[in-house]
């Protein structure tokens, strides 16, 4: 079977329904393919049972998933597989792709029939012998339910099961029922013979329940057994009680309530009552979705975005956008969004082809709303002004319209105007302007301006005046005058801070209107020209840039936008016109933010802090530099740390509170009267670091002609640079100083019988820590000190190792001058071919790699010093097992005894031989068993032998090494002879046992509650067993109900039931036998009582 690809079905366009029918016990394939061809990723597919269940979470033997890729067509294919058919596996499917913000579905039902069912009156296997689809136009199912009457609440199931089977498919659509699986399985079973009467069931399950989603429903059953026990399952799966689940049991009625139904409660459920079971189904009906909030009328310009919102009644509802009868599906210029019950569609830029009436669909209601698409309207900010200028003047026209996009063409009299050195044309933002420089007679005409797509035009007139002079003209020489407050500092020179705007006004007086020359050094700035002094506002003459000179009427205007240091200097003004010429300078200063400053370093570092310099800044801006501003950062790290808050003047800085051994980095900030300067570069980075505490314990080592040792202690602090190596620095005694870096502490060359002074400096990358001094004075001379050796504790003694083992003896000795020590071995030269001698300043050493018999003996050790001489004595013994004893003889046989003797070892092992095993073997098994262990003599007798077996011995000697490698065997055998053995046994006397009865424990005392039951016992010993006679005041206690008597091997109970203050009294025990008789006696006495409930009985 293979279901329809999900790549050309749209989402939500038409309703698909797939009945399929299989029989159990075969195995079934679904296989769907996805086209990834328009995909950015691998696609993601889900398949569902029921409304919401994972089938993937179930894979395994029953449910199998596959998935395929062809590269060639960029094709998926999933399978899922359904090994063996049951009748579980009934019910809706549903296969979901998902691919980033696509999504796509499609569904099928499968209906399961047992292989041997007969059909019976309700045949459908014709009807579904191939899989139903049916397609049906959500619109017209929508508009047939809006033409139906009021819902009226209908039993359906009664309506199934009285129509025919060609009916079914239109009652379930006109109803809203989907699940033809479900129907067909319930007719079925409902059609059948009605079956045996349940013994377990009163009342069964109803076939089915049906309900809508969120409600409450109940299932009921009666049971024959009101005290039966039964349970619920869902799919199989038992149902535990929760607020969900209710559990309900009145008599023999069993009820199980589900509150809330939701889409995942659609399911089979059973009750279980023993063997016997009870099915039905429940079918939940999802309500139809309606919308709450409807569509709004949208009004845009083109290019604007759209968006339609609407609001439904459930989250996890779907909709559907149509515009004008068709379906909107994803792509570039649509987009839909969804948070809960809210849906939009969004038009990123709308155009006027997306004008029309866009339609939202749901599974119960619809809306509608109008776009709207007005084209945008271009306004005019600022028209252009008609102009009327005279020869060699300059025109302008300028507007300003409301987009700054768009684009234009400058016309004369209906001709295009091209640009040319005298014409220009500019676009700057919104404004465009036409410039026509020295204005002729034939540029007089009608201007206009058409911006490009829009049917608008914009128009002035230009016109040229002549004007002819008749008349001579008053003449008077030009004048500048300079105002000198404001921004001058001093007579003519102004001061600007960079970045500032710098605007020189300068009043000029002259007829006619003279000529304007700026210049700075012999560069002209800017060349102006008046012709007249009756200049318009609109009209003045100007120089655009950022350095410009703008003129009006008897004023002339130098500015600077955005002052920069390059624009200080000397400025010139001159003034020219027929009549005479006037001249000014004006010294323009600019002033700046000082650079940064230079080469920032540290000098030194200290536990805690460092010192840092730097060079002031090549530039000070103009103005002097105030001071600094200095911060620090841990290299690595990105954030900087201020380390002071006021102006510091100097340019060398002392950080503090600072980390030793971590790396900082430094930068600093000039400051002058106009700012704070960019920073410098950081610095390299610097490590805190200090010195070392000094060496302690300086003491002298040793002494002797000519050289000094001496040793001290690393420095009590040490910090983060550790050490690297030391000074050592002496002087006789009132000199100077000398030495350099050592690692070593001996010193030598020193003048022998000179008082010398000694000191030790540690060193490390922070440099010198103080000295550790000698308190005194230090003699160089050699001290003399008598020979002596330290023979350790355990050479004292004899020292025993064994054959191959190794010998390494230390032993220490002193004296002054170095000693000459000498070995001897039993009085001659020791030989060092055999043995290894080491000797240094303070110890000699004996090895001995692998030690043999021949190395035993004594050693002598001699250490001298001119005539003075110490001596000592080893004893080394080198041991090794012993021989095997000889001459073993059975010397004597007697009864089960064997007597032996034999003669200790040839060869001892150089020890003592510390005793022997004997070991003896039958001749017959010829197996050893050992008889003796450690035995001391050379002679021993071996007991216990077999009668009639022969023996033989063998002994092994045995020493502090162990015992001998081999044994020696006796020359003669022990034989043990058979003898006749009879033994007297004694008549056998049975002891009397019997006795007189003797109580063993007697009776004790008792403290009882009047009440309370209360018992005394004793035990009694005697044979033939006594008779017990209990007495109370000396009369017999017989068969009196009260008492209770008991005689449990010899253990004598009597037990009073509640006794009263009429039960205290002396009681008595008796024990008779034919030997004789026993009594024991306890006397009860009653005490006031206590209470009229409560009365103590005391038995003593």
């Amino acid at each position: 079977h293979h279901m329809t690809p999900l790549n050309n079905q749209p989402t939500n366009s038409a309703l698909f329904i797939h009945v399929i029918l299989f029989v159990t016990g075969k195995n079934v394939t679904f296989v769907t393919k996805v086209d990834s061809s328009q995909m950015l990723r691998k696609p993601t597919m889900k398949w569902l049972k029921g409304k919401w269940m994972d089938l993937g979470s179930k894979a395994g033997k029953h449910l199998q998933f596959k998935e395929t890729y062809d590269r060639n067509t960029k094709i998926y294919t999933y399978e899922m597989t359904i090994v063996k058919v049951v009748d579980g596996d009934a019910g809706g499917y549903r296969c979901e792709v998902t691919s980033k913000d696509k999504c796509d579905s499609c569904t099928f039902d499968i209906s399961v029939e047992d292989a041997g069912e007969d059909a019976g009156e309700l045949d459908f296997s014709g009807l579904l012998k191939k899989r139903l689809t049916i397609f049906l136009d959500s619109m017209c199912l929508r508009e047939r339910k809006q033409k139906e009457e009021p819902e009226i609440d209908v039993d359906v199931w009664e309506i199934l099961k009285n129509a025919k089977p060609c009916d079914f498919e239109k009652i379930a659509f006109e109803y809203g029922i989907t699940d033809l699986r479900g129907m067909l399985k319930r007719l079925k079973k409902m059609k059948k013979v009605e079956p045996k009467k349940s013994d377990a069931f009163l009342k069964k399950l109803d076939p089915a329940y049906s309900m809508e989603k969120g409600k409450k429903i109940q299932l009921s059953v009666e049971l024959a057994d009101p005290n039966a026990q039964v349970k619920w399952l869902r799919n199989g799966q038992e149902i535990k009680p929760s607020a969900k689940y209710i559990f309900e049991s009145v008599g023999g009625i069993r009820k199980l309530t589900i509150n809330k139904c939701t889409l995942a409660d659609d399911a089979e459920y059973e009750c279980v009552v023993g063997e016997e079971k009870s099915f039905t189904e429940v079918f939940v009906q999802e309500p139809p979705v309606t919308i709450t909030k409807m569509l709004d009328d949208v009004h845009v310009v083109v290019g604007e975005k759209v968006e339609f919102e609407v609001e439904v009644s459930d989250e996890g509802a779907n909709v559907k956008w149509m515009k004008d009868g068709v379906e909107l599906s994803r792509d570039g210029k649509y987009r839909f969004k969804k948070d809960g019950t809210k849906h939009w569609l969004i038009i990123n830029e709308a155009t006027t082809e997306d004008i029309g009436t866009y339609y939202v669909y749901t599974s119960g209601g619809e809306s509608k709303g109008e776009l709207d698409v007005e084209e945008k309207e271009l306004e005019v900010l600022q028209s252009i002004a008609d102009l009327t200028l005279k020869a060699a003047e300059q025109a302008v026209f300028k507007c300003e319209v409301s987009d700054e996009k768009v684009t234009g063409k400058w016309f004369k009299d209906g001709v295009e105007v091209i640009p040319s050195d005298r014409i220009k044309m500019t676009h700057i933002g919104r404004t465009h302007k036409l410039v026509i420089d020295d204005v002729k007679p034939e540029d007089a005409g009608d201007y206009s301006f058409v911006p490009d797509g829009y049917a608008l035009s914009i128009s002035a007139k230009l016109n040229f005046l002549e004007i002819k002079i008749d008349y001579v003209p008053r003449q008077e020489p030009p004048k500048i005058h300079l105002d000198t407050t404001g921004s001058f500092v001093n007579k003519n020179t102004i001061i600007v801070v960079a970045g500032n705007k710098l605007r020189f006004d300068v009043n000029i007086t002259g007829e006619p209107p003279p000529t304007v020359c700026w210049k700075k050094g012999d560069t002209v700035r800017a060349y102006q020209h008046k012709t007249s002094m009756e200049i318009h506002a609109d009209a003045g003459l100007s120089t655009e840039g950022r350095v410009r000179v703008e003129t009006r009427k008897n004023l002339s205007c130098f500015v600077i936008e955005g002052a920069e240091r390059a624009d200080e200097g000397l400025y010139h003004i001159t003034v020219t016109n027929p009549a005479g010429e006037d001249k000014a300078d004006v010294m323009v200063k600019i002033v700046d933010v000082p650079d940064p400053p230079e080469n920032v370093k540290c000098t030194g570092v200290g536990e805690d802090s460092a010192s840092v310099q730097w060079d002031p800044p090549k530039f000070d801006g103009g103005v002097p530099v105030k001071g600094y501003l200095m911060e620090r950062k841990k290299k690595g790290s990105s954030r900087w740390t201020k380390l002071n808050f006021d102006i510091y003047e100097s340019t060398t800085y002392e950080a503090k509170k600072m980390i030793e051994g971590v790396l900082y980095e430094m930068r600093v900030f000039a400051l002058n009267g106009i700012g704070m300067s960019q920073p410098s570069a950081s610095s390299n980075p610097f490590m805190p670091i200090a010195p070392t505490s000094e060496p302690t314990r300086l003491t002298v080592d040793d002494i002797t002609d000519g050289t000094c040792a001496l040793k001290w202690l690393p420095p009590e602090r040490i910090g983060a640079g550790g050490i690297d190596g030391y000074i050592i620095e002496y002087c006789v005694e009132g000199g100077e100083a000398r030495g350099g870096l050592c690692c070593r502490a001996d010193i030598e060359g020193l003048p022998v019988g000179e008082k010398m002074l000694f000191r030790v400096t540690a060193v490390n990358i922070a440099g010198r820590s103080p000295p550790a001094v000698m308190a005194q004075a230090v003699t160089i001379r050699e001290i003399v000190e008598r020979p002596k050796i330290r023979l350790p504790r355990q050479l004292r003694t004899k020292y025993i190792k064994r054959v191959g083992e190794k010998v390494n003896l230390v032993i220490p000795f002193q004296g002054k001058p170095r000693p000459v020590v000498t070995w001897h071995k039993d009085g001659a030269p020791l030989d060092t071919g055999l043995v290894n001698i080491r000797t240094s300043d303070v110890d000699t050493i004996l090895f001995i790699r692998q030690a043999a018999r021949e190395h035993s003996g004594q050693y002598t050790l001699s250490v001298q010093i001119e005539n003075m001489e110490d001596k000592v004595n080893l004893e080394i013994q080198i041991v090794d097992k012993p021989g095997p004893p000889i001459a073993v003889t059975v010397t004597d046989v007697w009864g089960f005894n064997a007597a032996l003797e034999w003669k200790p070892p040839k060869d001892n092992g150089n020890c003592e031989i510390t005793g022997y095993t004997i070991q003896k073997a039958d001749l017959k098994t010829k197996e050893w068993f050992t008889v003796l262990e450690h035995n001391r003599r050379p002679s021993c007798t071996v007991s216990d032998l077999v009668m009639g077996n022969e023996y033989t011995f063998r002994v092994s000697s045995e020493n502090i090494c162990g015992m001998s490698d081999d044994a020696g065997i006796s020359k003669n055998t022990a034989e043990i002879a058979k003898t006749g053995l009879q033994q007297n046994l004694q008549p056998y006397k049975e002891k009397d046992m019997c006795s007189s009865p003797k109580f063993i424990t007697p009776l004790v005392d008792r403290s009882v509650i009047a009440g309370y039951s209360a018992a005394i016992s004793c035990a009694v010993r005697g044979l033939p067993k006594p008779k017990i006679i209990w007495m109370k005041n000396k009369m017999i206690i017989g068969e009196d109900p009260k008492y209770l008597m008991q005689n449990n091997q010899g253990v004598l109970t009597l037990n009073i039931r509640k006794p009263s203050l009429f039960d205290g009294g002396k009681y008595t025990c008796k024990a008779i036998n034919d030997l004789g008789e026993d009594e024991c006696v306890v006397i009860g006495r009653i005490p006031q009582a206590c209470d009229g409930n409560v009365t103590p009985l005391t038995i003593l």
